[in-house]
This record gives structure tokens, sequence and C-alpha cells, in this order.
């Protein structure tokens, strides 16, 4: 490029001393060199011109130029075919993108920052009812009026998926999941769960019948072993274990079926939350009362320690909740008898209840061996252990927690879990200001 500017330089040049030339024969040299530079300009212009009407129509061949003039043409052109190349590649991997959106059995909805609807395809014609083009533009809150829907949608928190029934076929049931991006653009996928919920249902009546069915059978086996057990010193030695052993399992049987059905009615019935608040300072004080006497069983067990757990309260006797009380009752009497089982004896627990600006929180905080980093986000599942062995030893089913997570589900509250090895562990039960009451309730609530 440097060398095509010198030559025009030098073209220009040679304007000028042809000008020169010209304006000494007629004695008006200055007017001869004012004719060369016209000439050079008039040339520059010319050129400029056949530019501008070639990018009026970039599809024909570029002019024919030489020098300077000749390299720019053949630049715009090169990049000219460059960038078609590069949106012609780019239309390619666009049309892809769509064909295989098209091919998804999930439907797939483009919402733009305004929340108007920009793109579907075919399966969020099918799923949402959707018509193309006309709906196209209008807010996906209009065609989709299911207040759930338009509260989960506004929230911009999508952490969760949100299940409903389809707009157009009450009997399908359909996941939506939203994802944000650009510049508060989203993203609507959208599952039909149907079997996925069929398959629930009749998990959860399983579970609910089977465990029904086994109360009877195992209550009366449990009373007959309660008899056997009070003339077990009428019977030969080497059965008398064989009877206790039995008691034992007969009972932790009873407790299993009795937690099923538990989690089962937590997962099938609707939760309204009670009119009048709970006292949870009373409710406390009389879970400490049963784990204390369930510490007092395990010390009869190891005589050979000399003291209980030392179990503290540290409780605000004015904060109350809205709920079931049945339903709170398990759930904070799970995680006190958890500690109770899982920390050495003569430990301190220690529950406090206390409120703060965003919420009302039950802390259990124990002294025990802690819990490994990688086991806590399982501990809420059905069956899951972190010690098979020791579970078994104290008698549990692997379905407390479980049961204390639904419990906080219907009281929109969630359970928060911190440990460190050899240090201790606390299980916080976090519920929203919306229903707590702190009111001075009577003490006789």
């Amino acid at each position: 490029m440097t060398n095509l500017f010198r030559k025009e330089i030098h073209t220009f040049i040679f304007y000028l001393i042809i000008g020169l030339v010209l304006g000494w024969l007629i004695n008006q040299a200055v007017l001869g060199l004012l004719f060369g530079s016209l000439v050079f300009i008039a040339r520059c212009l010319w050129q400029l011109q056949q530019l501008v009407k070639w990018l009026k129509h970039p599809e024909k061949e570029p002019p024919e130029a030489k020098g300077l003039w000749g390299e720019v043409f053949d630049s715009i052109y090169h990049y000219q075919r460059h960038q078609q190349q590069y949106q012609f590649h780019l239309k390619r991997i666009l049309d892809r993108i769509q064909n295989s959106s098209q091919a998804l059995r999930d439907g797939v909805v483009m919402i733009d920052a305004k929340g108007n609807l920009e793109w579907w395809n075919t399966a969020a014609e099918t799923l949402l009812g959707l018509r193309s083009p006309g709906d196209l533009g209008y807010p996906i809150t209009h065609l989709l009026r299911e207040p759930v829907f338009v509260d989960y949608f506004e929230s911009q928190h999508y952490q969760e998926a949100l299940v409903l029934a389809s707009p157009i076929n009450e009997a399908r049931s359909l996941e939506f999941q939203v994802t944000l991006f650009g510049k508060n653009e989203r993203l609507l996928l959208v599952r039909d769960v149907t079997k996925m919920q069929r398959l629930e249902v009749m998990r959860q009546d399983f579970i609910a019948n089977v465990s029904h069915e086994l109360r009877t059978p195992l209550t009366v086996l449990s009373g007959y072993l309660e008899m056997f057990s009070d003339h077990a010193e009428n019977l030969p030695a080497k059965w008398q274990r064989g009877l206790v052993l039995m008691r034992q399992q007969s009972l932790r049987m009873q407790q299993l079926v009795e937690d099923l059905l538990t989690l089962s009615s937590l997962e099938t019935s609707s939760f309204q939350p009670a009119a009048e608040p709970i006292l949870v300072a009373n409710l406390l004080s009389s879970i400490r009362v049963d784990a204390l006497a369930l510490s007092k069983s395990h010390l009869a067990k190891n005589p050979q320690t000399a003291d209980q757990h030392s179990i503290l309260l540290e409780v605000d006797q004015q904060l109350g909740l809205y709920g079931s009380e049945k339903e709170l009752r398990s759930a904070f009497s799970n995680l006190v008898f958890n500690a109770v089982k899982y920390t050495p004896i003569g430990t301190e627990i220690v529950l406090r209840w206390y409120q703060d600006a965003n919420g009302a929180y039950l802390e259990v905080r124990d002294k025990g061996q802690g819990i490994d980093p990688a086991c806590l986000p399982h501990l809420t599942e059905r069956f899951y252990r972190i010690d098979k062995g020791r579970s078994s030893s104290t008698g549990g089913t692997g379905l407390g927690l479980a049961i204390v997570k639904h419990v906080l589900l219907r009281h929109q509250a969630k359970l928060e879990v911190t440990s460190k090895q050899d240090i201790g562990s606390c299980f916080t039960c976090c519920f929203p200001l919306s229903i707590t009451s702190a009111k001075k309730l009577s003490a006789d609530h």
C-alpha cells in the first residue's frame, strides 16, 4: 500500500509537470499548475463516483482501475466476499439450530426483554396452543393467564421448575423452566411430564397402601411378642435372646411403617395454615422433655457414662408460627432426637428459636463428630444414611430428614445444614416472616 501511495503521488507530480509545461507554452505557468491539479482531482472524483455506483450494486463486479484505486476496489471486493461467506455460514448454523429446535419434543419459546413472544417451535404450539404468526409479539402472560405462572414468570426466580396443567388440556401436566439470557431476555422450556406425574402418584399410592396393609400384621406380631416377653423367664435361654431381637425388629418395622405413612400423607394432602399461631417456645419445651427421656434411655445402655445429654433452650417466648402444630412437632422432634441419637452422651445440645429482619429460625446445634461435606446434599433423601451400621444400631429408618424437608416445604420454609468434622453440626429451619407471629401469646395456648 505504501508503494501504491508513492505511485499516486508520482502521478500527481506528473500531472503538475504536464500542466506546468502547457502553462509555460502560453506564458501562464500558474494556470498550468492549477490545470494539472484540477485534472488529477477530476480523475480522483471520477474513481470515487465509480466506487459509489458499485457499492449501490455490490453484486456486480468491481470497476476496472489501476494503482491505488484498483487496490481499494480489490480490498473492498475481497472483504465483501468474505463477509458474504461468513453470513452464509452463520445462516446455515441458525437454520440448523431452528431445524433441530423444531424437531424437539419439548417446547422452546424465546421471549424478549419486554416479555413478548419472539419465536417458538412446533412442540410449543402443540403443548401451549400458540398460533403462528398471530401470537407473535404478544406478551406471554396474556396467552398463559394462570396466576401461578404469571407470578413465577414475573418473579425472575427460576431456580425451581413450575408444574401446571396444560392450558389446552387439563389432563396433561406441563413443566415450565425459564432461563435468563442477554439483556433480560428469557428462554422458556416446556416439557410434558404427565407420565412422570402419574408414576409419582402411583408410587405414593403404592407406598401408602403397602404401609397401611403392613400396619395390622405388625401390630399383631408386636402384641404377641410383648405378651411372650412378659413370660420370657419361663422360656429356654436360647429362645429369650431370639425373643428380644424379634421384639426390637418388630418395633423398628412399626416405626418404619409409621414414617412411611407420615411421609405419604405430607406428599399427597393439601395444606392450609392454621388461623391461630403456635407457641413454639412451649412446643420446644415439650420436645426437650422427650429428648431428655430418650437421652436417659441411652444412658441406661451405657452405664459407664456418668451424665446424659445437656439440652439448652434459647427461645423467644413471644415468637410464634402459623401452621400445623402436629407437623412442626414431628419435624422439630426428628431434628432434636437425631442430635440425641448421633452425639456422644454427656455432650451439649442447644435449641435456639429467634427472629431477624429476614425470617424466623430454629437452630438445633450439637457437638457431635460432624458430617462429611460430601453427604450434606443427600441428607434429606429417603433412606439415605451416613453410617448404615450406626443408624441400624440406633433404630433409625432413614426417613426422618425427608419428613423434616416436606414439613418445612408445606410451611414455605427450608432446611439448612452446616457441619464441621469433630466439631459438630447445626440444622437450621428457616421460616419466612409471613407465617410468623410476634404477638404475646397465652401460655395455655
